[in-house]
């Protein structure tokens, strides 16, 4: 199953950002959206798990600021701010947080702590990333992290498991 993970979009969604969610068969978005529309042209991928970031205002208060879902067999969690991801990540394969605009991907145990980074607005001079997960059930999430180099191509790091 590819599921695509992205955060701190900011009202932005690249050209870029589409191609590169297309055929995923989820997309899971850590927060700081900032309208409805972007979820909307998401949701025309692939249905969306959707977190409110510090970010989204009046607009979002419909949307959770945490979630715990289970996808394809994986158990997910999502935050936008990685401290209010539950205190023991022992029962989930992932985990996603945003907020930084940093991409980050780390393990704890089982469970793969990922950060996508910002595919939104460039901020403090960091890369725009979104990472695109290959998970299968009964087994962790592996991830390739994408960020563009122009033309609408995107860099592709090997997957970790």
């Amino acid at each position: 199953m590819k599921i695509g993970v992205l955060s701190d979009t900011h009202g932005l969604l690249r050209p870029e950002v589409l191609e590169a969610l297309s055929g995923c068969a989820a997309i899971l978005h850590g927060g700081d959206i900032n309208r409805q529309d972007i979820i909307d042209e998401l949701e025309r991928i692939a249905p969306v798990y959707v977190v409110r970031g510090n970010n989204d205002r009046e607009w979002a208060q419909r949307i959770p600021l945490t979630l715990d879902f289970t996808l394809g067999g994986l158990r997910v969690a999502m935050a936008h701010k990685k401290k209010d991801l539950p205190e023991d990540l022992s029962p989930y394969d992932l985990a996603v947080f945003g907020h930084s605009h940093k991409y980050a991907e780390s393990r704890l145990g089982r469970t793969l702590l990922l950060n996508p980074g910002s595919c939104g607005p460039r901020r403090f001079n960091q890369a725009i990333t979104l990472a695109v997960l290959e998970a299968e059930a009964g087994r962790s999430a592996s991830t390739a992290s994408t960020s563009p180099t122009g033309a609408g191509r995107w860099r592709r790091r090997r997957p970790r498991t």
